[in-house]
């Protein structure tokens, strides 16, 4: 028997710095911004999107917290309520598990933003019952591998797409 889905209210992450919103249409034009800049989303899974695309993917995003009761974040910072970027979780499409992602505005890195929303959505997933949460980087991409450490994911496997090395860290609780 599913359970019933947390409220909305449930579902809204606040740490130190940071609050974290599901994903909702009225985050669209942050996420296009977000997910179009290449400093940002070259690093992602399929790259950088399209409003069309982005918008397909908030759709899903949107309906994926509806069936599973987590999912993507917007990260705000509560200071001002700037947007951040995103961090959550997310089944990936390999078939490799629900898997950890973040992304942030480059001029807000080395903050520990990441961390903390990441951190965040890592400990919310588990509460929700994820007994096993991956998260997956490239080699070269050392300040998100250090996030995953420091968050105390370790490596289990790799593997290479598009000529690149992937690592892919896990997290059992």
């Amino acid at each position: 028997m599913a359970s019933a889905p947390l409220p909305h209210s449930a579902r809204i992450v606040r740490t130190e710095r940071l609050m974290l919103l599901p994903v909702g249409l009225e985050h669209l034009p942050d996420l296009v911004r977000l997910k179009a800049d290449p400093r940002v989303f070259s690093f992602m899974l399929h790259g950088v999107r399209t409003p069309e695309r982005t918008r397909e993917e908030l759709e899903d995003e949107i309906d994926f917290w509806q069936v599973r009761g987590y999912g993507i974040w917007a990260v705000h910072r509560m200071e001002d309520e700037s947007f951040l970027g995103i961090a959550g979780l997310m089944e990936r499409p390999d078939g490799r598990g629900v898997a950890l992602r973040y992304a942030l505005w480059p001029e807000e890195r080395g903050k520990g933003y990441a961390r903390e929303a990441a951190r965040a959505a890592l400990d919310f997933g588990h509460r929700a019952g994820l007994s096993r949460i991956i998260a997956v980087a490239r080699e070269t991409n050392h300040p998100s591998r250090a996030v995953l450490a420091d968050l105390g994911m370790r490596q289990c496997a790799e593997f290479v797409n598009h000529g690149h090395r992937m690592l892919v860290y896990e997290s059992l609780r």
